[in-house]
C-alpha cells in the first residue's frame, strides 16, 4: 500500500482537480442504487428440521466442491513474499511467555483457536506460510502472515460444549492490533533498559537465536509439527533446512522484522492519538472482532513518510479520512452483495459491497481486505480464490428451535418494514439512520486515488494479471460478469461522494452477525429493535449464545472474566450505539425501526430473522 500512496501522492493534485470538475458536471453519476421492483423476502420453511438438514447439506456440498478454495481461503497465507519470519514467529513464547499463551497455541490470545478440523497443521486456524505455495521449497526461508479465515472463521459454543464453526463468518475472537501490541512488547522486553539503536537490535539478535539453539536441541519438529499438505512434507529435514537458511542471514531479517513491527505500531499510536482521543490507549491494545477500515497500511505508510525528510509534509496525507473501526463482518453469500452491469455495460448497479459500498467489486474488496493487514506483495490468487468460495457459499441455519408460527408473523412484518431496505443487492447507502458517520469518510481522495492506481496495476490487480486456479491460468481482473475492466480503474474505489452513508445489507445468516450496526455496538437482535433496552457496556466476543435475545451472551452478571471484554459505547463517538433506533421516512414510506412499544410484534419480527 505504501508504494500506492506514494504514487497517490504524486498524482493527487491533478485528480483532485479533476474529481472536482467531474463532480460538479455530473460525469461520474451515482452508480449504485436500490434495485426496482418488489423487495425478495425469503419465505419461512414449514419443517424447521427440514430446512435445517437440507442448509447443512448445501454447507457441506459447497465446501467439497469449492475444497481447494476453501483450502486458499482459510490457510494460506495473504503474501508470498512477506510477513513474520516463521521461524521468529514461533519463538515468541521461548523469548517472552509472559506475552503468549501456551505452546499448543500461543495466539490463543490475540484470538486465533486451534480448529479441531485441521489435523497436524503447525499454527491455529488463521496463520499461513510461504511454504505451503513457494515453488522451489529450499529457495527461502518461510514467512508467516494471517489469512482470509482469521478474520471469517468464526465458532459458536454449543449447549454441549462443542464447537460450531462459522465458515465466512466472524472470528469475534481475533485482535490482529493486539498481536502487533505483543510483538512490539515483546521487544521492548529484550531491550531492557538499552537506548542505543545498535546494542537493542543486538539484544534481540542474541535472545532469538539463542531460543532457536535450545528448541533445535530438543525437538526437531518444533516449527512444523511433521506437517503435509498434499505432496509437501514439512519434515524434520524440511525443518532443518530452514533452520539453516535463515541462519545464514538471521541478522539483517531480524533487524528488517524489528524495523517493520515498531513502524507500522509507531504509526497505529498516531491514528489511535488522532482519531480516537477519547479511547487512544484501547485502541492502542485493540477491540478482538474489530479492526479499522484503512489499518495498518495507512500506518505503515505514514511512519514511512514522516521519517523522510523529502516526504515528512506529506506524511498526513497518508492517514485516513475518519476513524474508521468496525466489526469484522460476515462474508457468505456474497453473491446477494454485489453489483451488477446496466443493459449496456456501462456503469454497476444493484450492488455495493461491504459496509459503506466504496468498493463495489468482490476482487477488490478481498484484495483491500489483504492490503489492510499491513503486508505487502499481496498473494492475488487468495483473493481469487475467495471470491470462488464465496459467492454463493451459504450461511449457517440457526442451529436452535425456531417458532414456525411467530416466525411466518414476523415474514409480514419484514416485508412491511425491512425488505425494502434489506433486500440483495441494494446499493444504496443511507444517511438517515443516526449511526456515526466516521467509517463512511475513511477513504478521501488521497487514499481513492491510491487504490485505484494501486489495486489495479500490475503489481496487484490489473486486467492482465495472471493466476493459477485449480491448475487453469485465470486473470481475476480482466473481467466482471462478461464485462470487460480495462480502462475501468474507478471500479477499484468509488469516489467519496459516492459512499457517504451506510449499505442496508441483506441478512442471511444474520442470527450469527451479532452484535449489530457497523461498530458492534448493540449486542443482539432484540436490543437493535427496541433501542430504549441497549446497555451502555455490555461483554463482547463471548462464544456462548444467548437465545432469548438473539446474539452472543452479553450479560456481566454471568461474566467470569474468562472470555470476551467489556465494551463501552458512550467511551466514544465511533463505537456509539446510536443509530437505527427511529422509525424514517423514504421515498413517502415510512419504516418502523423502533419497536420499543410493541415488543410483541418485536419477537415476531426477531423470530423470523432467526430463519434467514
Amino acid at each position: 500500500m505504501l508504494k500506492h500512496i506514494l504514487k497517490g501522492v504524486a498524482i493527487a493534485i491533478p485528480i483532485i482537480l479533476f474529481i472536482v470538475y467531474a463532480k460538479v458536471s455530473g460525469l461520474f453519476a451515482s452508480q449504485l442504487k436500490a434495485p426496482e421492483g418488489p423487495a425478495f423476502v425469503k419465505a419461512v420453511p414449514d419443517d424447521w428440521a427440514k430446512a435445517t438438514a437440507k442448509r447443512e447439506s448445501d454447507i457441506a456440498a459447497h465446501l467439497l466442491q469449492h475444497q481447494e478454495n476453501f483450502d486458499h481461503f482459510a490457510n494460506f497465507p495473504v503474501s508470498q513474499t512477506h510477513g513474520i519470519p516463521l521461524i521468529v514467529l514461533k519463538l515468541l513464547p521461548k523469548v517472552a511467555p509472559e506475552f503468549w499463551g501456551n505452546e499448543d497455541n500461543f495466539l490463543s490470545v490475540m484470538g486465533l483457536f486451534n480448529d479441531e478440523r485441521l489435523v497436524g497443521y503447525p499454527f491455529p486456524r488463521g496463520i499461513g506460510f510461504t511454504g505451503l505455495v513457494r515453488q522451489d521449497l529450499n529457495a527461502s526461508i518461510d514467512f508467516a502472515s494471517f489469512t482470509c479465515g482469521g478474520c471469517h472463521i468464526g465458532r459458536l459454543r454449543l449447549e454441549n460444549g462443542e464447537y460450531q464453526y462459522l465458515d465466512g463468518g466472524v472470528n469475534q475472537e481475533f485482535n490482529v492490533v493486539g498481536y502487533r501490541q505483543r510483538i512490539v512488547q515483546t521487544l521492548n522486553k529484550i531491550y531492557a533498559n538499552e537506548t542505543d539503536r545498535n546494542k537493542k537490535n543486538e539484544r534481540v539478535i542474541k535472545a532469538f537465536l539463542n531460543a532457536l539453539n535450545e528448541v533445535e536441541k530438543t525437538n526437531p519438529t518444533y516449527f512444523y509439527n511433521n506437517y503435509q499438505y498434499k505432496n509437501r512434507q514439512f519434515t524434520a529435514t524440511y525443518e532443518a533446512k530452514q533452520i539453516a537458511l535463515f541462519k545464514q542471514n538471521a541478522e539483517q531479517t531480524i533487524i528488517d522484522f524489528i524495523n517493520h513491527q515498531e513502524r507500522v505500531y509507531d504509526g497505529w499510536l498516531t491514528i489511535a492519538n488522532k482519531f480516537y482521543p477519547n479511547i487512544s490507549e484501547r485502541i492502542a491494545a485493540g477491540f478482538a472482532g474489530m479492526e479499522d477500515a484503512i489499518g495498518f497500511n495507512a500506518a505503515s505508510a505514514y511512519q514511512s513518510f514522516k521519517d523522510k525528510p523529502l516526504t515528512s509534509l506529506f506524511a498526513p496525507l497518508a492517514l485516513p479520512g475518519a476513524h474508521g473501526i468496525t466489526d469484522i463482518m460476515v462474508v457468505w453469500d456474497q453473491d446477494s452483495h454485489d453489483p451488477r452491469w446496466n443493459e449496456d455495460g456501462t456503469r454497476l448497479i444493484d450492488g455495493g459491497g461491504q459496509w459503506t459500498g466504496h468498493i463495489p467489486l468482490p476482487i477488490y474488496k478481498n484484495i483491500a481486505a489483504q492490503v489492510t493487514l499491513g503486508f505487502d506483495n499481496i498473494d492475488v490468487s487468495v483473493s481469487a480464490h475467495a471470491e470462488k468460495l464465496l459467492r454463493f457459499l451459504p450461511p449457517p441455519i440457526y442451529p436452535f428451535d425456531v417458532d414456525i408460527k411467530l416466525a411466518k408473523k414476523g415474514q409480514a412484518l419484514f416485508a412491511e418494514n425491512c425488505a425494502d431496505c434489506h433486500q440483495p443487492n441494494n446499493g444504496r447507502v443511507y444517511q438517515e439512520l443516526g449511526t456515526d458517520m466516521g467509517r463512511a469518510n475513511v477513504a478521501g481522495t488521497l487514499i481513492t486515488v491510491a487504490a485505484q492506481s494501486g489495486f489495479t496495476s500490475d503489481n496487484d490487480c490489473s486486467p492482465t494479471t495472471t493466476v493459477t486456479l485449480s491448475g487453469q491460468q485465470v486473470q481475476p481482473c480482466a473481467t466482471y460478469r462478461g464485462v470487460s475492466l480495462k480502462g475501468q480503474s474507478i471500479q477499484a474505489m468509488l469516489p467519496p461522494w459516492q459512499h457517504q452513508g451506510y449499505n442496508a445489507l441483506p441478512l442471511p445468516g444474520i442470527w450469527a452477525q451479532a452484535p449489530y450496526l457497523h461498530n458492534g455496538s448493540v449486542p443482539t437482535l432484540y436490543h437493535l429493535l427496541v433501542p430504549e433496552a441497549r446497555p451502555t457496556v455490555f461483554v463482547k466476543s463471548r462464544l456462548e449464545y444467548d437465545q432469548k435475545y438473539i446474539g452472543f451472551k452479553w450479560q456481566q452478571t454471568d461474566w467470569d472474566k474468562t472470555e470476551g471484554y467489556l465494551f463501552d459505547t458512550a467511551s466514544s463517538p465511533s463505537i456509539s450505539n446510536q443509530g437505527h433506533d427511529k422509525d424514517i421516512t423514504l421515498n413517502g414510506k415510512t419504516f418502523k425501526l423502533d419497536w420499543s412499544q410493541d415488543k410483541q410484534n418485536a419477537w415476531a419480527l426477531i423470530e423470523y430473522l432467526k430463519t434467514l
